[in-house]
């Protein structure tokens, strides 16, 4: 599932992660706090990037198994 990053209303750590959106739903996510504010920068500075084709280019699926070089 994804969620709409401007839906975010707030996001408590109960010590589970839940997301609160605006419309009053709550998601419980897995990632922390943290990565979800993380994973809402990058993605809002792709949106802002002057290089649209990173819009458009496939997305790398990354486990956390595999290792970059």
């Amino acid at each position: 599932m994804i969620l709409n990053a401007d839906l975010i209303e707030h996001i408590d750590m109960t010590p589970d992660t839940v997301v609160t959106l605006t419309t009053g739903h709550k998601y419980m996510v897995l990632e922390s706090a943290e990565e979800v504010v993380d994973k809402v920068i990058v993605f809002r500075q792709k949106l802002l990037s002057p290089d649209l084709a990173r819009l458009t280019a496939p997305r790398e699926h990354n486990s956390g198994s595999e290792s970059r070089s």
